[in-house]
Order: C-alpha cells, then structure tokens, then sequence
C-alpha cells in the first residue's frame, strides 16, 4: 500500500474559533465515513495563533488510495461533506497564496520519519529522496 501524506494551512477568521471547535467536537458520522470512503486516514487539524495575532488551521492527512483527485471528487460530490462544508466555509478565511482552486493552502513536506521505534539505517528520507525514487 503506498501512503502519501497531505498538509494544509487556512486562517481562521476573528472570534471563530470556539465555534469551529464546538462543530468539530461532533462532526457528523456521514462525514466520517464518506473520508474513509475516500481512502483518508490520520486525519487531523491544528490550530495556532502566530506572531500576526491572526489564528491558522493547520492540517495533514494521509492518502491510502490510487487516485486522490477522483476520491476528493467524490467526497466534494458528498451531500453530507457539502452541508458540513457550508457549516465550516464561513468560519476560514483562504490564503492570497493558494494554488487556484484550493479552499486551504497546500503545504510541501519537507521532512518525514517513518521508521521504527528502534532506528535502522535509511528510515529517515526527505521528500527529495522519496521524489527521487519515483
């Protein structure tokens, strides 16, 4: 199974964060299964206020499938990941810097560990050495 990992970034508008909290506290089972569907797993979000007073949501994923464009189209096409997106949308505020089309900013790894809990030579790779290989 080949696993690629996804991250992304989107601030967070003023005062929203409670709100944004409180709907992930009981995200709904539909979007749940419709993300396992789509072949997303360790999914997760992060918050931060930086140095700018401006609050940021970091997130990552990885990526279990064999065509990620056609499974996020199928999770966009999602009655049930449409209305809880129309439920988040309102609270992010999208970065000037995204690629054109994306809602939150993708991130380049640049670094990641898959080894074990007892290292072996080469488990550290960087992304260059993974893009290498390809």
């Amino acid at each position: 199974m080949t696993v690629s990992r996804h991250g992304f970034v989107i601030r967070l508008r003023p005062g929203k964060l409670d709100e944004y909290e409180r709907l992930h506290a009981a995200v709904d089972p539909e979007v749940l299964a419709t993300i396992t569907r789509c072949c997303i797993r360790n999914y997760s979000i992060f918050w931060k206020r930086l140095d700018d007073g401006r609050d940021y949501l970091f997130a990552s994923y990885e990526y279990v499938g064999s065509d990620l464009a056609a499974d996020l189209s199928r999770m966009a096409a999602d009655p049930a990941t449409q209305r809880w997106w129309s439920h988040t949308a309102p609270l992010q505020e999208p970065l000037a810097e995204r690629a054109q089309g994306e809602w939150w900013a993708a991130m380049e790894e640049v670094f990641r560990f898959d080894g074990p809990a007892t290292p072996r030579a080469g488990d550290v790779t960087t992304p260059a050495e993974d893009r290498s290989r390809r």
